[in-house]
């Protein structure tokens, strides 16, 4: 059985980081591609990032290029994400997903098969 198990989230003030951890178990994590989506109070589901199986292709949101940088470690079947320059609008519940396949070229974005739980990131003076 899939599990993703998100850690991480809490209460920053805009400007702040945070890094975000993702545990996989029940599947050969080092096969699959990874993202990150989020989801704000009353909106719907924002892909964020994604990473190939190998971690060697990275892809990401326009809203997010250049503050936030995601990146896994195989060995310790963990995905993360490192969020810095953190703004309000970031606010949200943030998700990781498996993708069934493992590559980032011309990809579904929101084609993940797999979700975990979430970990809640507010950003607020």
């Amino acid at each position: 059985e899939v599990q993703l198990v998100e850690s991480g989230g809490g209460l920053v003030q805009p400007g702040g980081s945070l890094r975000l951890s993702c545990a996989a178990s029940g599947f050969i994590f080092g096969n699959y591609a990874m993202t990150w989506v989020r989801q704000a109070p009353g909106k719907g589901l924002e892909w964020v990032s994604a990473i190939d199986n190998r971690g060697g292709t990275t892809d990401y949101a326009d809203s997010v290029r250049g503050r936030f940088t995601i990146s896994r470690d195989n060995a310790k079947n963990t995905l993360y994400l490192q969020l810095n320059s953190l703004k309000t609008e970031d606010t949200a519940m943030y998700y990781c997903g498996k993708y069934p396949w493992p590559g980032v070229s011309a990809y579904l974005k929101l084609g993940y098969n797999d979700r975990g739980q979430g970990t809640q990131v507010t950003v607020s003076s």
